[in-house]
Order: C-alpha cells, then structure tokens, then sequence
C-alpha cells in the first residue's frame, strides 16, 4: 500500500512539472525553442 501510495505522490510531481512546461512553452517564457528572441529570458543573447 505504501509503495503505491508514494508512485502516486511521484506521478503527480512529474505531471505537475510537466505541465508547468507546457504552459511556460505555449506563453513564451521558456528558450528552449525561442531562437534567440525571448525578451524575458536570462539564457538568450539577443533581447526583444
């Protein structure tokens, strides 16, 4: 019972931070596929 108690509770942190993700991906806010044209991102050299 404790074993799927914790898969729970690991599952539901993985799908928290996957959807986090998204979400900053589909706003804009992430650089991993802005090509370098993010305005609000430490990681990009070229600045909006």
């Amino acid at each position: 019972m404790g074993t799927l108690v914790v898969g729970l509770v690991v599952l539901a942190i993985v799908v928290a931070a996957a959807r986090s993700i998204w979400k900053d991906k589909k706003n804009g806010k992430s650089c991993g596929s802005c090509g370098g044209g993010c305005g609000g991102c430490s990681k990009c050299k070229t600045k909006n």
